[in-house]
């Protein structure tokens, strides 16, 4: 009997050790030396030859604290204690266009040094958004606002609307994918001290924010440079991932039961613009998604909202200094969505990627005091504030959005054969013009687009009969017609 026993207490500590992925054992092979880290940038990138290079522990090796040898150990740790410092935070309102408010929470590095002549005009601030149902109250956050500040740099975060104890006081909430509210304080932070350099660091979800926003606005924002920690970066593949094993089903549930504590703080809203009987229901985030996000953020349904949201879609778009780091054992966001070429092709971004570190964890020391990626977070921005590759503001042209989209606003005509034309409102491009339309084109802009007019048209009508009948007709009454005009 006491042989079945033994084999039993084996057996059981090899199936936590395995279904909790320990590993203790790995680590103690290598005498607890870590994992390099997996660097990922464009060969011809100044980011990563300027700055990168230059950071020390994006070079070294990563050694999980030893007792927290788990990713799934080390996030359940981070959340439920994560031995935060201590940090008092001056809060502020920030009041939306569209009637939404959410809170400001400063820590002033005078504040962190206890020196209150420390700072000027010129000392850059820290923009953190939190990750989901997050705020600046989170231990991962305090650790990163605290060792931001004392290195003597000031810090806000940008707390989500709902959270941090502040009401909901329009019909807008929150998303995954919900870029406006960091818009409007980079360009608030930007316009009350227009000196100082900008940073920006966002955290899981904060993170797919941050980086959708950055690919949405190119060049046309006054950030100097950003960190995006422990991005989903493809939502619909998350959402596959979370689902798809026991142990990712108790962070599905975990996350879901979060969401509806949020909901039931502002349970008049979300009953009026949601489906509150689903969201009680809500077994999952998806199910969350599918009677609350969508139906407040009019998305048609919860792929669709994963698919607007994702960030990996903006990740060629960004044109501001970005470090990106993920873990392959986060328990959370796979790897599987990490797009590891299209950072290769961005000269603006390194991914570094370590083998273990959890969700926002990523513990180190033997008494796991600190966190490994906010000293990287703060010795990137460091290295990047006193190199000549901050980004600057460039305003993008008025147009361009115009451009972008210049099908599907321009007029569409119905031809004879059932097809479709649309017609371009930029005309073509005056290289191309013929020497008889660049003459004829100044007096008389109506003709020439009438011209062109039919030339498309005719173009997508090759067989139709009547414009061949037509068109000698037209050319004759064009030709007194620019006779008279001219004469």
């Amino acid at each position: 009997m006491k042989h079945y026993g033994l084999a039993y207490m084996l057996f059981l500590v090899i199936f936590i050790y395995n279904f909790l992925e320990f590993h203790f054992l790995g680590d103690l092979l290598t005498l607890f030396r870590g994992s390099p880290i997996s660097l990922t940038y464009n060969s011809s990138s100044h980011i990563y030859h300027r700055v990168a290079s230059k950071c020390r522990l994006l070079h070294g090796r990563y050694m999980a604290t030893p007792w927290l040898s788990s990713p799934h150990v080390q996030t359940a740790f981070l959340n439920f204690h994560g031995r935060p410092p201590l940090v008092d935070y001056t809060r502020k309102l920030f009041h939306a266009s569209d009637g939404g408010t959410f809170a400001l929470d400063w820590v002033k590095s005078a504040d962190v040094l206890g020196d209150s002549t420390y700072g000027d005009d010129k000392t850059p601030i820290v923009i953190v958004i939190p990750g989901l149902s997050s705020d600046s109250a989170s231990p991962y956050i305090k650790h990163l606002a605290f060792s931001i500040a004392k290195r003597g740099w000031n810090v806000v975060v940008c707390n989500h609307r709902g959270l941090g104890g502040i009401s909901v006081t329009s019909d807008c909430f929150y998303n995954a994918g919900w870029t406006k509210d960091i818009h409007d304080v980079v360009n608030h932070l930007h316009h009350e001290y227009p000196t100082t350099p900008l940073f920006a660091v966002g955290t899981s979800i904060g993170a797919n924010i941050l980086v959708k926003y950055l690919g949405e606005y190119g060049e046309d924002i006054p950030i100097a440079g950003a960190v995006a920690v422990c991005s989903p970066w493809d939502l619909l593949i998350g959402s596959k991932f979370i689902c798809r094993r026991t142990v990712q089903k108790f962070y599905d549930r975990a996350l879901t039961i979060g969401l509806q504590e949020y909901a039931q703080l502002h349970q008049t809203l979300y009953s009026r613009l949601g489906d509150w009987d689903g969201i009680v229901k809500s077994r999952t985030i998806r199910d969350f998604d599918n009677y609350a996000t969508c139906l407040v953020g009019k998305f048609e349904t919860v792929d669709t909202y994963y698919r607007h949201c994702s960030s990996a879609q903006y990740v060629t778009k960004v044109l501001v200094p970005l470090l990106c780091i993920s873990s392959l054992d986060d328990p959370v966001c796979t790897w599987e969505a990490i797009p590891w070429d299209e950072c290769r092709a961005n000269k603006n971004i390194v991914l570094a990627v370590t083998r273990h570190g959890g969700h926002l964890a990523f513990f180190e020391g033997l008494t796991g005091s600190s966190l490994w990626w906010v000293r990287v977070v703060n010795e990137f921005l460091c290295v990047l504030h006193s190199s000549p590759f901050m980004h600057k503001q460039k305003k993008n042209p008025p147009h361009s959005i115009q451009e972008e989209y210049c099908v599907d606003q321009g007029p569409y005509v119905n031809v004879s054969n059932g097809m479709v034309a649309a017609i371009s409102n930029h005309g073509d491009d005056p290289s191309k013009v013929d020497d008889k339309e660049r003459v004829l084109a100044p007096p008389n802009r109506k003709a020439l687009n009438l011209l062109k007019w039919l030339r498309q048209v005719f173009s997508q009508t090759g067989r139709s009969t009547w414009m061949l009948l037509a068109l000698p007709l037209l050319g004759v009454a064009l030709h007194f017609f620019f006779i008279k005009k001219f004469n």
